[in-house]
């Protein structure tokens, strides 16, 4: 007889999580809202470029976006002077969001109405690409000033994303980063992911960006 019992917990939360993930999916696609999780490591532009991909979008579609943070509210009180509805999430310490916080946060926010929701997740490049926070898309962003190695260190970050946007590319002349190298290492992860090179400061890039959430939102509503 065993001396004790091994319970598989890490698999169990997953995999409750998971099923929690696809019903607020689901209760998304009934509403017409498209959520995108927005994911990267700390310093690397997400709330700059949230901050132009409202400026891009905001004439055409109701946005809303989901702050998250282990504390403070310097990005939500950011993006409120644009307008935008916007709620602020302090995770108590976790590093990541998962599915029953990301809905927490909807339900605090409202849906009614809005046409696309961004959530911009703790910032990390591991415990977030973990989690299904029950998002029709995910997109990540790296600065150049993180290095090009960073798919080699966190595969499963790129591996899960649909979009990866390269940031601080004004930057690049300073320094030793191979755009290239970057491309081809993602493309073996994940074959289908959508490479943007973007200046977030400048506005460089976004309007691709900006075109391809609007090709996302609108198929996410007819279908």
């Amino acid at each position: 007889m065993d001396k004790y019992k091994v319970l598989e917990i890490k698999k169990s939360v997953f995999e409750d999580n998971d099923r929690q993930a696809d019903l607020l999916r689901s209760e998304l696609k009934k509403d017409k809202t498209f959520l995108l999780n927005l994911m990267s490591s700390p310093g690397s532009g997400k709330t700059t470029t949230v901050l132009r991909t409202i400026e891009a979008l905001k004439d055409e579609m109701s946005i809303g976006v989901l702050e998250a943070d282990i504390d403070s509210d310097v990005d939500a009180n950011t993006v409120s002077k644009t307008g935008t509805k916007v709620i602020q999430l302090h995770t108590g310490g976790m590093c990541h969001l998962d599915a029953d916080m990301t809905k927490q946060g909807l339900l605090g926010l409202g849906t009614e109405g809005i046409d696309f929701v961004i959530l911009e997740n703790v910032g990390n490049l591991v415990c977030p690409a973990e989690f299904d926070t029950g998002a029709v898309k995910n997109a990540m962003i790296l600065s150049v000033p993180e290095g090009d190695d960073k798919p080699l260190k966190y595969p499963l970050m790129f591996s899960i994303v649909d979009v990866l946007l390269i940031n601080k590319m004004d930057s690049i002349g300073f320094f030793d980063f191979d755009l290239e190298a970057v491309k081809q290492h993602v493309k073996k992860l994940n074959p289908n992911i959508k490479v943007i090179p973007i200046t977030a400061k400048t506005g460089e890039g976004i309007s691709e960006w900006a075109e391809w959430i609007r090709s996302e939102v609108k198929n996410w509503k007819a279908n």
